[in-house]
Parts: structure tokens; C-alpha cells; sequence
């Protein structure tokens, strides 16, 4: 399961998507309703759950179109050779991107999830908002950090090239900018509802040139909150897009850790 972040467009993942279903997996890639001013984070998981339960899952056709971050779950098919995640049988790994970060552990209450992967994620703590995790973590602070010692203007007004297309294919930078999805606030006042981070393995996946979450802010976040060392590749925040190969290759190779081959047996 492809679980994006803000703008909740499953069309981030679809070059990882592609990618997983050719090695074998069963991919499905989520929309959220990024757009609905009545939509916290009970709905984002909502949406989640329905996705994967309902959804024809990807086996190397192209997901629907979206935009910027995504969230996902692959499900490792049954000796029958068909996922499971809808009767509770399949082993679903669950991938969320930065805001998705926030949906992966109410996913967790509701499928048999096996892996959790953050990718460039916000890692919350319980009853925490969206909102609330900029300053809680410092994101602000590690952001401006990072543009001084990268010789960047800190305090310019922010641009989406600068942050999250700057290490696209020009092609690809072009249909994610013309692209970019609408983000209503109101999932930034939803508090998380989970007592604690679900028992269930987790690994953190950092682009290391994301100029949104450094990777050292990342690093630290991840070793505070949740008291992992995150993985590093070459990318940056939106990496899915920019390196997907990489990317595909961490998922499998965390997926084939927990759960043995990838594909059906």
C-alpha cells in the first residue's frame, strides 16, 4: 500500500508502483481526499483502508493520476496467487510519504499490516495534529539551517522548485508542478488518536538531498520519536519521483526482510 503526503495524489507513486508490480508485488496506490474541508485524519485513513479493500490492486498498469506525496500498501499475495488484504489474510506492507506519516498507524489498527516504511516521513507522536509538528520538531529551524549552509536565501518567499522539483527530469517536474493538487487545512487540526506507535516493524527512508526535512533533521526525528537510524538514498523530498529505482530497491529489499520473496509462490 502507496500511502502520498499533502495534495494526497496517488500519481506520486507510480513510477515505484510500476517498478514493484514488474518485481512481482501486488501494489495498490491511494488518493486521499486532500481536497475536502471535512477530511481529517480518521477520513485520510478512511479512504485508506477503503482503497485497498475495494481497489483492483496495480500488477503493472499505470495508477490513477495524483500528484505529490502518496500513501500505499503492497500485499504479498496468498499461496493462491491473490492478495488478501480485504479478509484479513494478506501481509500488507504499508509506504507513506511525509504527511502520510500520520495515516500509517491508523491503518495499522484496521489491516494485518507486517512492515511500515516512512519515506521522508512526518513521524508523529500520539495526539499530535499536523499542525503542531512543524514547531514541535523544528522542522522550521532545521529547514533555514540547511538553506544557509547550502548557500540558499533562508528567508525568501517559499517555491515549490526550490524545495521539492529541484531534482526532477525536467518532464516530470513540469507534470508535477502543473499538477499540484489542492491541500485543505483541515487535516492539520486532526489529532493522531493512538495511544502509542503500532507494534509492528518500522523502517525510515531518507532522500538525502530533501531540502524540506534535511536528512539529518530526518535522522533525528526518526531516532527520538521512534528510536530508529533511518536509511539513506540519493534524493530529495519528493524521492519517489526522482529516484525510483532507489526506492523500489529499499522496499523490496525491507519487504523480502520481513516477509520472505516477493511474488506469488
Amino acid at each position: 500500500m502507496l500511502i502520498p503526503g499533502a495534495g494526497g495524489a496517488s500519481w506520486y507513486w507510480h513510477l515505484v508502483a510500476r517498478r514493484l508490480a514488474e518485481a512481482g508485488g501486488t501494489v495498490v496506490a491511494v488518493d486521499l481526499p486532500a481536497a475536502d474541508e471535512r477530511a481529517g485524519l480518521p477520513e485520510y485513513a478512511d479512504a485508506t483502508v477503503a482503497a485497498v479493500t475495494t481497489a483492483t490492486p496495480t500488477t503493472g498498469a499505470t495508477p490513477a493520476t495524483g500528484v505529490t506525496g502518496a500513501t500505499g500498501a503492497a500485499v504479498r499475495p496468498g499461496a493462491d496467487g491473490a492478495g488478501h488484504a480485504a479478509s484479513g489474510g494478506g501481509e500488507v506492507v504499508v509506504v507513506a510519504a511525509s504527511l502520510g506519516a500520520f495515516v500509517a498507524p491508523l491503518v495499522c489498527e484496521r489491516l494485518p499490516v507486517s512492515l511500515v516504511v516512512l519515506v521522508n516521513g512526518m513521524i508523529p507522536l500520539p495526539g499530535e495534529t499536523p499542525g503542531a509538528w512543524w514547531e514541535a520538531t523544528g522542522q522550521p529551524a532545521a529547514r533555514r539551517a540547511s538553506d544557509l549552509r547550502a548557500g540558499r536565501p533562508p528567508d525568501a518567499d517559499f517555491d515549490a522548485t526550490t524545495y521539492f522539483f529541484h531534482d526532477l527530469p525536467a518532464p516530470l517536474a513540469a507534470q508535477a508542478s502543473a499538477g499540484e493538487p489542492t491541500q485543505s487545512e483541515a487535516v492539520f487540526g486532526s489529532r493522531l488518536l493512538i495511544d502509542a506507535w503500532p507494534p509492528v516493524p518500522t523502517r525510515v527512508l531518507v532522500g538525502r538531498d530533501d531540502r524540506f526535512f534535511p536528512a539529518q533533521f530526518q535522522r533525528r526525528v526518526a531516532r527520538e520519536r521512534l528510536g530508529l537510524s533511518a536509511d539513506e538514498i540519493p534524493g530529495g523530498h519528493l524521492v519517489a519521483l526522482a529516484n525510483p529505482s532507489a526506492v523500489t530497491a529499499r522496499l523490496l529489499s525491507y519487504a523480502e526482510a520481513a516477509l520472505g520473496p516477493i511474488g506469488p509462490r
